[in-house]
C-alpha cells in the first residue's frame, strides 16, 4: 500500500515537472523577439528559436520586428498660402529595439499613428500648395526625418513616408485649371514672340547680305518674278527696280543725243 502511494506521488510529481517544462518553452520565429522580465524587472531580449520562460517568475512580451504599414487618415491641412486641403499618407516603420518599444511606450502602434498625424499637419503647413503638388518627394523626406527623430526614443525606425492624396475643393480645382491655362497661353505668346524675333533677325541678315551685292538683289528679284508668273492670275503688276532699267534709260539718252 505504501509502495503504491509512493509510486503514485512520484508519477504525479513527474507529470507536474513535465507540464512545467512544456509550459516554460516558447518558440520565437526569425522575425520575433521576446522581451523577458524577471519578477517585474527587465532581464534580457531573447530569440529567435526556442527559449525557456519560467512560469510565475518570468514574463515574456512577444515583439514583431517586421516592417509595419500604417495608413494615416485624411488630415485637414492649411498650407502656408492659406489653402485648405485634405491630405492622407502611409508610413512604413519597424521595431529595431524591442526593449524600448515595450518599456518606453505603452502602445507603440497607437503612439506612432497619432504622432504621424500631427507631424503630417505640422510639416505640410509650412509649405505652399504648389510644393505639395509638385515636390512630394522632398516633403516625404521631411516628414520621415521629423517622425524618425521623434520615434527613436521608442526603438522605432521609420523607413519611408508616402503622401497618397492631396484633395482640393471644387473651387480650388477650377482656380488651378485657370492658372494652368493662363500659363500655357503665356508660354505660347512667348514662343510666338521669340519666333518673330528670330525671323526678323534672319531677314535683317539676308537684307544686309543682298545689299552688299547688287547682282544678288537682281537675281532675287528675277526669282520672285518667276514665282509670280507661276500663279493662275491673268494680270501681274510688279515694280521694276532702277538697277535694271537704269542702264537701258542711259543707253536711250545717248541714242537721242547722238
Amino acid at each position: 500500500m505504501i509502495f503504491n502511494f509512493g509510486f503514485s506521488f512520484a508519477s504525479g510529481a513527474l507529470i507536474i515537472v513535465i507540464l512545467l517544462v512544456v509550459a516554460s518553452l516558447r518558440i520565437l520565429r526569425e522575425y520575433e523577439r521576446g522581451v523577458v522580465f524577471l519578477l517585474g524587472r527587465f532581464q534580457r531580449v531573447k530569440g529567435p528559436g526556442m527559449i525557456v520562460v519560467v512560469p510565475g517568475i518570468q514574463q515574456m512580451v512577444r515583439m514583431d520586428l517586421r516592417t509595419l504599414v500604417l495608413d494615416v487618415p485624411s488630415q485637414d491641412v492649411i498650407s502656408r498660402d492659406n489653402v485648405s486641403v485634405k491630405v492622407n499618407a502611409v508610413v512604413y516603420f519597424r521595431v529595431v529595439d524591442p526593449e524600448k518599444a515595450v518599456i518606453q511606450v505603452a502602445d507603440y502602434l497607437g503612439a506612432t499613428s497619432q504622432l504621424a498625424q500631427t507631424t503630417l499637419r505640422a510639416v505640410l503647413g509650412k509649405h505652399e500648395l504648389d510644393e505639395m503638388l509638385a515636390e512630394r518627394d522632398r516633403l516625404n523626406l521631411d516628414i520621415q526625418t521629423v517622425l524618425d527623430a521623434q520615434t527613436d526614443a521608442w526603438g522605432i525606425k521609420v523607413a519611408n513616408v508616402e503622401i497618397k492624396h492631396v484633395d482640393l475643393n471644387e473651387s480650388m480645382v477650377r482656380a488651378i485649371a485657370q492658372q494652368a491655362e493662363a500659363e500655357r497661353a503665356r508660354r505660347a505668346k512667348i514662343i510666338h514672340a521669340e519666333g518673330e524675333q528670330q525671323a526678323a533677325e534672319k531677314l535683317l541678315q539676308a537684307a544686309q547680305m543682298l545689299s552688299q551685292r547688287a547682282e544678288a538683289m537682281q537675281l532675287r528679284y528675277l526669282q520672285t518674278l518667276t514665282q509670280i508668273a507661276g500663279d493662275k492670275s491673268h494680270t501681274i503688276v510688279f515694280p521694276v527696280p532702277m538697277d535694271i532699267i537704269g542702264p537701258i534709260l542711259e543707253a536711250a539718252k545717248k541714242l537721242k543725243s547722238s
